[in-house]
């Protein structure tokens, strides 16, 4: 069975001084999810968002909330990105020594856990772990600036991932450069959350919802080869 497709602009590519409108235009231009990315020029090389910008947002849309995580140690903020409003809270593998924990104390906070791979980190980092996730994030550029160019080699780590999930409830999700003309690729890989930036914000908001209907169309017609 087909997890559901889904697209979630991340509003790392939105206007900053129009948060709320840019959260509306693309709930109504068709997004299934609205994608949060959080940087705490720590991890990553740059900092972005915390709570307080996902409980600013929240009441803008009853899309889900799937706030990125790229800070550490993550687990002192989980529980204020939880009541902030965050639906799926994904951490880093590569952030803190005891992911298991670290999923655990998601769950223990009522959302949906995720776990995010950098491009360098092999797929087994989450092997042991796939009974306590709802996600999994393949990092498809280095993660901490948005409009990077899509690393081909995720194509094959989202394959191997895709197997290794088997049949379980597990949404596959690809961040990275994502755009209409990888997304089939990308789709028959496996992945069905696709989160994009630049390729859902460019050309201004009267442009959003055919640029998310490009995204969703181009992996639509992957998923139907496969069936």
């Amino acid at each position: 069975m087909q997890r559901p497709l889904v697209i979630a602009p991340s509003i790392l590519a939105a206007d900053f001084a129009r948060f709320g409108e840019e959260v509306r235009a693309i709930d109504a231009g068709g997004a299934d999810w609205v994608h949060v990315d959080v940087m705490d020029g720590h991890f990553v090389p740059n900092i972005s968002f915390g709570p307080q910008v996902v409980r600013a947002i929240r009441p803008h849309t009853k899309k889900l909330l799937d706030v990125h995580l790229m800070i550490a140690p993550a687990d002192p903020y989980l529980a204020e990105f939880a009541a902030a409003g965050a639906d799926i809270i994904t951490v880093h593998a590569e952030a803190g020594p005891h992911l298991h924990r670290s999923l655990q104390a998601i769950r223990a906070l009522g959302k949906k856990a995720g776990v995010s791979l950098n491009p360098a980190t092999p797929e087994s980092a989450v092997e042991y772990v796939l009974d306590l996730v709802d996600l999994v994030l393949v990092m498809s550029v280095n993660p901490g600036f948005g409009g990077q160019a899509f690393i081909p080699s995720a194509l094959d780590k989202v394959a191997r991932i895709k197997a290794m999930i088997g049949d379980r409830p597990i949404d596959l999700e690809v961040d990275g450069g994502v755009t209409a003309d990888n997304a089939g690729a990308l789709a028959k890989a496996g992945a069905n959350a696709l989160v994009a930036g630049s390729a859902v914000f460019k050309g201004g908001e009267s442009a959003y919802a055919g640029n998310i209907a490009a995204i969703r169309s181009a992996a639509e017609r992957a998923r139907g080869e496969l069936v």
